[in-house]
């Protein structure tokens, strides 16, 4: 059955810097022209925005692991009712191939499984290695995601009582460099100070969480163009991590709430320095999905203004993604507010109509 033509008016946000008074939807794709055959016509009005982007989300991870697929499918339509169209995956053990079998669902970038330290990680998320096995297993993971591959730079290391990185300089160098002979790009997480800097000089493309930067590194990640990914909703959750190792591991316990207390700090010091920041929630492990509104907020509040935040999630990401926004041809992938989310971005909670492959869903 084809999809519905619509007719789709208010204040359209194509771009940051272009707006537009209306647009159609016919075959599943976007046209700034009416169609010419008469056609029974749906009609969608409010301000619109290309389909939201999550840029850490795990679809079909749980707190212990991979999730049956039926969890899967919920959590990815839970995303999908907020607003997120645009999935990158940051990791997780199962095969999630199957969602690009289904329209009513999000489109996914996958970054394969995570990479990481033997007993370095939370269990059974990651490949768990060592050094002299890194390699082959990023190349490995390179062909089983979608451009991008996943490494864990640093947890906490009992016999130093705090965090460290999980790989050598020299390692995690050939790491990347492998990576990008395969052509796909790296992204790690990173909770401490010295992990980034490591990464950055092995070349790294962008960080997730990145909680450890400091002024050095904020100006190397600035130079290169390095991305971060705050997950601020997900920080905020490093007191009830830190909490049962604050006994026998004191200094990672007093290491990570510095890290909490200064979160807002160090994103607005990436952000004024011109690092790029985009929107990601880190839902899938011990978070629920659904959070890039709360997200969005979150980064407003380290600094970066309403119309940047929105871009971080729409249009700023999809081209950093390689994706398109509303762009004549493409699929159309749309959500309609009932006020102007640059105005007041917790509009974004609460969308009037969701438009995924042209088709209404919500």
């Amino acid at each position: 059955m084809s999809a519905p033509v619509l007719h789709v008016r208010g204040r359209v946000l194509v771009g940051p810097d272009d707006v537009v008074d209306e647009l159609w939807v016919i075959g599943g794709r976007v046209s700034f022209t009416p169609p010419s055959d008469g056609s029974d016509v749906q009609t969608l009005e409010g301000w619109v925005l290309p389909g939201l982007v999550d840029a850490h989300c795990h679809v079909g991870l749980g707190p212990h692991g991979g999730v049956p697929r039926e969890e899967a499918e919920l959590q990815a339509i839970t995303d999908r009712d907020r607003g997120t169209l645009l999935i990158r995956d940051a990791g997780q053990p199962g095969d999630t191939h199957w969602v690009d079998e289904r329209d009513d669902l999000p489109k996914i970038i996958r970054a394969g499984r995570h990479i990481a330290r033997t007993r370095r990680y939370i269990r059974n998320y990651a490949h768990e290695v060592e050094e002299d096995e890194l390699v082959r297993h990023v190349r490995l993971e390179a062909h089983r995601g979608d451009g991008w591959v996943k490494l864990v730079g640093d947890w906490i290391d009992r016999d130093v009582g705090d965090l460290a990185p999980s790989w050598s300089r020299q390692a995690v160098a050939d790491a990347i460099a492998a990576a990008h002979e395969e052509g796909v790009r790296v992204t790690a997480h990173c909770f401490g100070e010295e992990s980034l800097r490591d990464l950055a000089a092995a070349g790294i493309d962008c960080t997730e969480h990145a909680t450890g930067l400091r002024e050095d590194s904020i100006d190397t990640f600035a130079a290169q163009g390095i991305a971060i990914v705050p997950t601020l909703v997900n920080i905020a959750q490093f007191p009830d991590l830190a909490e049962p190792a604050k006994e026998k591991f004191p200094e990672y316990h007093r290491h990570m709430l510095d890290l909490h207390e200064r979160r807002y700090a160090t994103v607005g010091a990436a952000h004024e320095a011109g690092v790029p920041i985009y929107v990601g929630t880190d839902a899938g492990g011990s978070l629920p999905h659904g959070l890039v509104a709360q997200e969005m907020v979150e980064l407003t509040k380290a600094g970066l203004t309403n119309a940047e935040v929105v871009a971080a999630a729409t249009w700023g990401a999809r081209e950093w993604l390689g994706r398109p926004g509303i762009v004549e041809g493409e699929d159309a992938d749309l959500v309609v507010y009932a006020a102007d989310p640059i105005a007041d971005v917790t509009v974004v909670g609460e969308p009037r109509g969701v438009v995924l492959r042209g088709r209404v869903v919500v």
